[in-house]
């Protein structure tokens, strides 16, 4: 009996064949690494959208960018969408051996503590760090979390949020006196220092960095658009206003925004 991903695999070989799509026959690897980095992030606004079709639409995109690259390599013997799938399947077992064997594990922490050790066993302990296995190929943001938690599974890491927080006045602080006194290298790197410990702050306070600055990245636009929206009542552009005038106008916006809350609770 066919299955929906025996007819996927058949279709994707169908357009790399000799006669197949003439633009499906072009790509390679490196060609389809944009297309992976969109489709992954596509999915991940579908998921913020909470729009279960649009969500389950994304992750068939997401699975086919998979599809088509273990196509490409079994076509030249390199590996098979049949590996892929098995060795992700022993990886999973390999790694929850509270699940699928004897080890017990009494919360989280105790999970991803014995995950990083199995890990580090299957590479052969090759790293020199424990960070050596973060991606340098990571978002910034990203990056920056997943080193920061790494960090934090061997006991190094602040005691609690309050404490992050005060690392983050003294981040500030310091920026501010780099902006008075010091050149752009080192504005940039006390902001650096500064954004690092907002994403301490974030781990500690189990918030993701990045979910929650699009969050507010997609309200600033909102509220921008919606600025826009209110001087183009009055016949006038944002480039035509004192920053005074907008900013009275935002404030009306927040206002709106608030009422509009309290009512939608009430």
């Amino acid at each position: 009996m066919t299955t929906p991903i025996d007819e996927l695999r058949a279709i994707v070989a169908r357009l790399r064949a000799p006669d197949g799509c003439p633009w499906d026959r072009e790509q390679t690897h490196a060609s389809l690494r944009g297309c992976l980095i969109e489709e992954a992030y596509e999915t991940v606004e579908a998921i913020e959208r909470a729009d279960d079709a649009h969500f389950c639409e994304e992750l068939g995109d997401l699975l086919l960018q998979v599809v088509m690259h273990s196509q490409m390599a079994s076509e030249t013997g390199r590996f098979t969408f049949d590996d892929v799938t098995a060795g992700l399947s022993a990886k999973l077992v390999r790694r929850h051996p509270h699940v699928f064997g004897e080890v017990k594990a009494a919360d989280t922490s105790a999970v991803l503590q014995r995950w990083e050790e199995i890990k580090r066993a299957e590479k052969g302990n090759t790293h020199t760090s424990l960070l050596d296995g973060v991606s340098g190929a990571l978002p910034a943001l990203l990056h920056a979390e997943k080193i920061t938690k790494k960090a934090a599974r061997v006991g190094f890491d602040w005691e609690s949020p309050v404490q992050v927080i005060g690392k983050i006045r003294e981040e500030l602080a310091e920026t501010e006196e780099a902006l008075e006194h010091g050149g752009q290298d080192k504005i940039e790197e006390e902001f650096g220092d500064l954004l690092f410990a907002a994403v301490n702050l974030a781990r500690k306070i189990k918030v993701e960095p990045e979910v929650a600055l699009r969050c507010a990245t997609g309200k600033f636009s909102k509220r921008f658009q919606a600025l826009e929206a209110a001087l183009k009542e009055r016949g006038r552009k944002p480039e035509e206003c004192t920053l005074a005038e907008m900013d009275a106008i935002w404030d009306e916006i927040k206002a709106g925004e608030k009422s509009g809350n309290q009512e939608t609770r009430n």
